[in-house]
C-alpha cells in the first residue's frame, strides 16, 4: 500500500456559547484519543461563539461594512431581495459578506468571525500540546467559494503547529524534472478534507486527521495569514464588472486630458 492518512469527527462535543474555553474542551474531549502528530481542524463557528463575535441578524448589513475594508465585487439579487457582496475582511480574507454568516448562530444572530484567527489556533496548540503532552496541529477553518468554480469548500483561516504552504520549488518530479512554482496550500487541503467528515449543518464541528504527522511543526512557524497572495500578484482582485468600469474612467479620463 502507498501513503494514507485518516479523517475523523470528534464527537460529544457541546454547544459552544460566549466565554466558553475551547481549548479546554477539546483538550478534555481529546484526551486518550489523540495522537502525537495529529492535526485538529476546528469551525472556527466555535471560536467566535467562545469569543462572542455574534451581533444581531437586524445588524448584519451594518456589520458586513464595519468588517470590510476593501470591496472586490458586488451584485444585486435578482429577485430584489438585497446584495451580495464579495469583500476583503479586516483578516485580510477574500470572502462573501466578509464571513458574517447566520448558519450555525443563535436564533436571531449572526457570527462574525473570530478577531485574529492565527492567534486563536495558537492558543489552542498551545493548550493541546500542554495538556496531552503530545505535538498536536491545529487548524481553524472556514467555508469559502472559488473564482472559475461552482460550490464551496473548507479552507484554513487560521493555524498553527501545522506547515500551511509546502514548499517544491527546487525539487524534482517523478521524471527528473526541476519544479519551479509548486507549493501545495496544505492547511487549505486539510481544510477541506475535515470537512468530508465534519459536514454543515451535522454538529460536528471537530475533525482529527492522522497520518500527516510530517506536516506537524512547531509553533513558531507562519500561521494560515501565509497563504493570503499579495496585491501585486492578485488577479482577482476586482470582480469582472467593477474591474471594467474603473478602467472605462480610467480611459474617459485619459481622452479628456
Amino acid at each position: 500500500m502507498g501513503p494514507e492518512f485518516s479523517v475523523f469527527a470528534l464527537l460529544g462535543l457541546p454547544e459552544f456559547r460566549p466565554g466558553d474555553d475551547v481549548a479546554g474542551i477539546l483538550g478534555d474531549a481529546l484526551a486518550g484519543v489523540a495522537r502525537d502528530g495529529d492535526i485538529v481542524a476546528i469551525t472556527s463557528k466555535i471560536v467566535s461563539k467562545a469569543e462572542g463575535r455574534i451581533v444581531a441578524a437586524a445588524d448584519r448589513e451594518d456589520a458586513i461594512t464595519a468588517e470590510t475594508v476593501r470591496l472586490v465585487a458586488e451584485r444585486a439579487h435578482a429577485d430584489g431581495s438585497g446584495t451580495t457582496r464579495i469583500v476583503e475582511n479586516r483578516q485580510g480574507l477574500v470572502m462573501a459578506a466578509a464571513g458574517v454568516d447566520a448558519s450555525n448562530a443563535p436564533d436571531g444572530h449572526v457570527l462574525l468571525l473570530p478577531e485574529n484567527p492565527d492567534r486563536s489556533a495558537l492558543h489552542i496548540a498551545q493548550v493541546l500540546r500542554d495538556r496531552l503532552g503530545i505535538r498536536v496541529g491545529v487548524i481553524l477553518t472556514d467555508t469559502f467559494g472559488r473564482p472559475w468554480r461552482e460550490g464551496q469548500t473548507d479552507q484554513a483561516i487560521g493555524a498553527a503547529g501545522v506547515t500551511v504552504l509546502e514548499q517544491l520549488a527546487g525539487t524534482a518530479d517523478a521524471n527528473g524534472k526541476t519544479l519551479h512554482v509548486t507549493a501545495p496550500a496544505v492547511a487549505d487541503e486539510l481544510a477541506a478534507a475535515a470537512e468530508l467528515v465534519k459536514g454543515k449543518a451535522a454538529g460536528r464541528p471537530v475533525a482529527v486527521i492522522r497520518g500527516l504527522g510530517h506536516l506537524v511543526t512547531g509553533l513558531d512557524v507562519p500561521g494560515a495569514r501565509a497563504l493570503q497572495r499579495a496585491s501585486d500578484r492578485d488577479m482577482f482582485r476586482q470582480g469582472s464588472q467593477e474591474a471594467y468600469a474603473e478602467g472605462y474612467a480610467a480611459g474617459l479620463a485619459t481622452h479628456s486630458d
